[in-house]
Formats: C-alpha cells, sequence, structure tokens
C-alpha cells in the first residue's frame, strides 16, 4: 500500500533507516561542551550542500483532516473481555523469515553502517512554520518502512536456533549471584514505582541551554552510523558516540571521561544496575572499504561513573559469533537476545549463567529487563510461529511463569517487566506500522492474561520496535498497575490549524479506561516518558512558536505540573523539534532534560549545525 512520505521535521527511527534530515539552516560553530551555550542565536542563511535537496517553499498552514477527529479520543470506551490466549494469527509476514549471515545491524545489500538512504533528501520546514498534521499519517512510512529494513538486516546472526533452557522451559543452566535491578536516574522506567513522585516543581520552570554536544563526524563511506545510547546517574550524563562512549558533567557539560569502543555501537541497555553499570552491544572492529560491517557480536560492561570497562565478552554458537540485535539488565544479570539464541552473564563476574545449547528448537530472541527478567522465546517454524513470554529468574534462566501467545503473532515487544505488559500487532492489524494493535497484561506468577487491551493504531500513538529490540517502546508508560499512552493527534479547538492529543490511562486488571485524561493544550502533542512513582513524567513538543515541555501528571488527579519549559527562541525551537521522542532517547531528572540522537550521519557530522546531544535545565 503506498504510503505518504515522511514529513519535515521528522528524524530516521532507531533501528530503522538512512541519515537525519536534510540539514538546518546553518548556525555559527559550536564551542566544545561546558562552553557557553550558542543555540539563541540566529543562525545564518547557508547555500545548499552540493547534491542536497533544493531549498524548501515557506511551508502553508497544515491540511486539516477530511472530517472530524475519530471519536472517543481521550474518553472512557469499552475493550474487548479478557479471553486467555487471546490473539488470532496473523498473515506471514512480507518480509520473509530471518536469513542466515552477520551484518552487524546492517541490511545486507545496503553499505556502510546505516541504511537506505530515502530520508536524506526529504525537504526541511521552515522552523517558523506551524507544524501540524496527523501524527499517524507523519510516522506510517518511516515506521513501516523501518519494519521492513530491520525484518531484513537487523535480525542478525543465523545458523542453529539454540537457548539454554529446553522447550518446556526446564533449567539446563549454571547459577550465579543474584540482585535487585534499577535502571538509571531518570531513565525511560516502564516498571513503576513508590506512590508519589520525586519530582518537584521549581520556582520558575524556564529553562536554558546548559550543554551541546555537536554531531560526530562520520566519513562518506560510512554515511550513517548508530549511537544508541544514553544515561543518566548522579554524577554523569553518558552517551554513545562513534566507536565509544563518553561521560559528561550532567550540568555544565564538560567531558569527564571517554572509553573507546573497538567498533561502532549496535544496541545498548535501557536500564542500568543499581551501582551504575550500563552495557552495550558494539562491533568488534572499525569497517573497512572491504568489510563493511563486522557483526555485532562484543557485549561491555560500563562503569558510568568511572568510565571504565568492567569486561567485554562474546559468545558463540556452535562454531560462529552470536551477533546480538538486544541487551538488557536485571538484578546481577546481563542477558542479550539474537536469532542464534540468548545469553546471560554476571553483571559484576562476566561469567556466563546461561547460553545456547545445540538440542533445542526453541530460542530467545530478546529480553526485558528492570525490576524483572522477561524473555521473548520464539517456537515452531516460521510459518507457525509462537511466543512464549517467560519471567525468569535471573541468575539461573529457570522459568517463573509462562504466557503463550496464540500462534502467527511474530513479533512482540515488552512494555513492562513489573507488572508485566506486552505489545503486539495482532494480523498486521495496526496499520501504521507502530508494532501496536494490542497490549496483554499478563500475571508474572502465575503466566496468565489478566486482560488484553485493543490499541488501534488510528487512535492510538505509542510505538514499539517489536522486530529485534524487543524492550524498545516509546511514547508510553505503566506504574500503578495502569498504563499510561496518548492517543494520535487530532484538531485542536482553537482557531487555525492547531493540532493537539492527550494522554489516557487503562487499567491493567480490567483493560478498560479509567476515564481520566491529560490534554496536551493547544498546539502541543504530549508524551509519557517515564513514571516518577505514582505520577507520570511527560515531554510536550511544542507549536511552532513556543518551546517544549516537561509536566508531571499527578496519578491520582491527573492535573499536570510544568516542571521545565525550555526556550522559544528559533534556534533552540528548531534544534529541539529535530529530536522527535518517537525516536530520539530523552531521559528527564532533577530539573535536567537530555535530548539526544540515536544516529550520526556524514551529512552533519562535526558542522555544528546538528547536535548529538542537547542538555536543558532550569535554574530553580
Amino acid at each position: 500500500m503506498t504510503q505518504p512520505p515522511p514529513p519535515p521535521h521528522q528524524p530516521p527511527p532507531e533501528g530503522g533507516f538512512g541519515p537525519p534530515r536534510d540539514q538546518p539552516p546553518a548556525q555559527p560553530p559550536t564551542p566544545p561542551a561546558g562552553s557557553p551555550p550558542s543555540l539563541d542565536k540566529k543562525p545564518e542563511p547557508q547555500a545548499p550542500a552540493p547534491h542536497a535537496s533544493p531549498p524548501p517553499a515557506p511551508a502553508g498552514p497544515p491540511v486539516p483532516p477530511a472530517g472530524p477527529p475519530q471519536p472517543g479520543y481521550g474518553y472512557p470506551q469499552t475493550p474487548p473481555q479478557p479471553q486467555p490466549g487471546y490473539g488470532y494469527p496473523g498473515p506471514p509476514s512480507p518480509y520473509g523469515p530471518p536469513q542466515p549471515g552477520s551484518y552487524g545491524g546492517q541490511p545486507p545489500t545496503v553499505p556502510g553502517h546505516g541504511y537506505p538512504q530515502q530520508a536524506a533528501t526529504m525537504p526541511m520546514q521552515s522552523p517558523s512554520a506551524p507544524t501540524g498534521g496527523n501524527r499517524k499519517a507523519r510516522n506510517t512510512q518511516l515506521a513501516i518502512i523501518v519494519s521492513a529494513v530491520v525484518a531484513i538486516g537487523l535480525i542478525i546472526g543465523g545458523g542453529v536456533w539454540y537457548s539454554g533452557r529446553d522447550g518446556g522451559g526446564k533449567d539446563t543452566t549454571a547459577t550465579g549471584d543474584t540482585g535487585g535491578g534499577t535502571n538509571a536516574k531518570g531513565g525511560a522506567d516502564a516498571s513503576g514505582g513508590s506512590a508519589g513522585g520525586k519530582e518537584k516543581a521549581p520556582s520558575d520552570p524556564s529553562a536554558k541551554v546548559l550543554f551541546q554536544v555537536p554531531s560526530p563526524a562520520v566519513s562518506k563511506e560510512d554515511s550513517t552510523i548508530v549511537v544508541t545510547g544514553s544515561w543518566l546517574t548522579d554524577k554523569v550524563y553518558a552517551k554513545s558516540g562513534v566507536a565509544e562512549v563518553v561521560g559528561y558533567d550532567p550540568v555544565k557539560g564538560g567531558k569527564l571521561w571517554t572509553l573507546p569502543l573497538a567498533g561502532p555501537v549496535c544496541a545498548a541497555s535501557p536500564h542500568t544496575s543499581d551501582d551504575g553499570k550500563a552495557v552495550v552491544v558494539h562491533q568488534p572492529a572499525m569497517p573497512t572499504k572491504a568489510k563493511r560491517s563486522h557483526g555485532c557480536s562484543q557485549v561491555a560492561v560500563i562503569d558510568l561513573d568511572t568510565g571504565k570497562e568492567v569486561w567485554n565478552k562474546s559468545a558463540k554458537a556452535g562454531d560462529r559469533p552470536i551477533n546480538f540485535s538486544n541487551v538488557t539488565v536485571s538484578g546481577g544479570t546481563v542477558a542479550a537476545g539474537s536469532t542464534s539464541g540468548g545469553v546471560a552473564w554476571d553483571l559484576a563476574k562476566g561469567t556466563v549463567l546461561w547460553s545456547p545449547k545445540p538440542t533445542d528448537s526453541c530460542y530467545d530472541a530478546g529480553y526485558g529487563g528492570g525490576a524483572k527478567l522477561v524473555a521473548v522465546r520464539k517456537c515452531g517454524s516460521y510459518s507457525a510461529r509462537q511466543l512464549h513470554i517467560q519471567t525468569l529468574d535471573a541468575t539461573s534462566g529457570k522459568v517463573v511463569s509462562e504466557y503463550k501467545m496464540s500462534k502467527g503473532i511474530e513479533y512482540a515487544g515488552i512494555v513492562s517487566t513489573d507488572p508485566l505488559v506486552v505489545a503486539a500487532d495482532v494480523g498486521d492489524s495496526a496499520g501504521d506500522g507502530s508494532g501496536i494493535s494490542d497490549f496483554f497484561s499478563i500475571d508474572n506468577k502465575t503466566g496468565e492474561l489478566r486482560t488484553r487491551i485493543s490499541a488501534p493504531g488510528a487512535e492510538f500513538a505509542a510505538r514499539c520496535d517489536t522486530i529485534t529490540k524487543i524492550e524498545h517502546c516509546t511514547g508510553l508508560a505503566v506504574g500503578e498497575d495502569r498504563l499510561y499512552i496518548p492517543t494520535e493527534e487530532h484538531e485542536g479547538d482553537g482557531k487555525g490549524y492547531s493540532r493537539t492529543n492527550e494522554v489516557v490511562a487503562f487499567d491493567l486488571a480490567s483493560g478498560k479506561q479509567t476515564g481520566q485524561r491529560a490534554d496536551a493544550g493547544e498546539g502541543y502533542t504530549i508524551i509519557p516518558l517515564r513514571m516518577d512513582g505514582a505520577n507520570v513524567i511527560a515531554y510536550k513538543r511544542p507549536p511552532y512558536d513556543k518551546g517544549g515541555q516537561v509536566v508531571s501528571i499527578d496519578g491520582a488527579s491527573f492535573e499536570q505540573t510544568t516542571l521545565l519549559e525550555n526556550p522559544a527562541t528559533e534556534s533552540v525551537r528548531d534544534a529541539e523539534t529535530r529530536m522527535s521522542p518517537d525516536y530520539a532517547e530523552f531521559l528527564y531528572s532533577d530539573g535536567r532534560l537530555y535530548m539526544s540522537q540515536v544516529f550520526a550521519s556524514s551529512r552533519s557530522g562535526g558542522s555544528g549545525r546538528e547536535y548529538l546531544a542537547i542538555a536543558f535545565g532550569t535554574g530553580g
């Protein structure tokens, strides 16, 4: 089906394709991180770069939808009744089964580290023009192409499927230490928290640019390189770069440490341990003209406070290195999944807790971490796949509980591990490439389905990369036994063509909406980032003439408190809106917001016109 082209101001999705959009208007050279910010200076005009798209004509107001907005936005609705094993078999994926090979996260037919360069020549909308249009329409082409590319290229590895447990979940592995896990302070934690919230409103929510990190230099041969991964502790803001991870002072932006890696980053853990350790998967060497990728075989644990590498490991399935597509942390365990099976290590020592076994016909495609460790385990042939959602003992890999999804559901994403919530596109019915048509609320202890929540793509705006990343769901939060998701954008109540949306809540026991609704406000789009105790921390993407906001939504009253509001100057606003929360990484804590890209491109690297990361902070 022909889809509309992606809109201006829309960066490529993580795990997707193409470099960032065309370059923004030139800005003054960016000073080193930690020096006075320059984003508030008005950019100078610049001639188009060679081979770039011609400058776009001034953008007019977006065309309103041909008809009223979808009924029921943000209001209670009656979902389907809970049914054990719900989910209908869908048609086989049009992209075909995973193919053997070790492309290191790259499609087999595309040179370099990137993805097809379809978004590279899209004209950019004038930063002073209103940004509107339906969110679903804006994301459809990107997300569908993402799914195609990822299915072909990001399902890395191949060969025989193994696992550290047999098909029935019997433990066949060694044991190790146990421990409780949590993600980094300010991280996108979807596992909830204690009642109340730690984030307090400052006396003045007006924020300033604390620092910005320029996009790294990338060669034309490399085109686009993955730089996914950002974490925040009390001492450091850490961000992946080109074959490195760098720690910055969280307020001033000065470099505290740099950890070189042997090759580019492929995947990063969304969680950290209690003692501030994060994990990345990276290539074992830098690409060359002769070999554009070396696979994603190396798993490295990093102490974020010191910048030291704790250990670096790889694993094999038979005689072939395993190329991992995702990695997570839960308690004292690091777990990485792939099409060759899953491997787990002791976080502190690096000893193997479980690894692929040649006697198993199922394999762990990936894991969700944080409060608990949950595996998405694939069994059966490609045409008759069945997913087993297994809560594991994080030390031994022993199955604590298991829920078997209906056959024909090929992919699932872990939204939260405690309470356990899984997302899937049942029968490819979402229609918008979001990877979500339904949420499944599962009992961790018994493995029984509590309820199934229908979330049609035409009404709701969260998205998951369910193909390889497993634990990469954005635009939602889970806590206090509720699921918080945004509605799709729709026409606002004011004059003109403004767009807006809401955040609504679903009860994870009944599957019904609670009736609560948090409005974004005229011209804003609101997106949940994480839980803060019983409250929801959300980002409000701004209209064309304002800065973005971070708000706290009270879990009981749904009243909003503004925690931070970014500058509304054109240059700052332009830089901010280049980082969409759908695809970029957002971390908020203690009055500071960190936004970062997941790709570095040769079109912008080192120019100072685009940023790898930007930090905003309030003064009170």
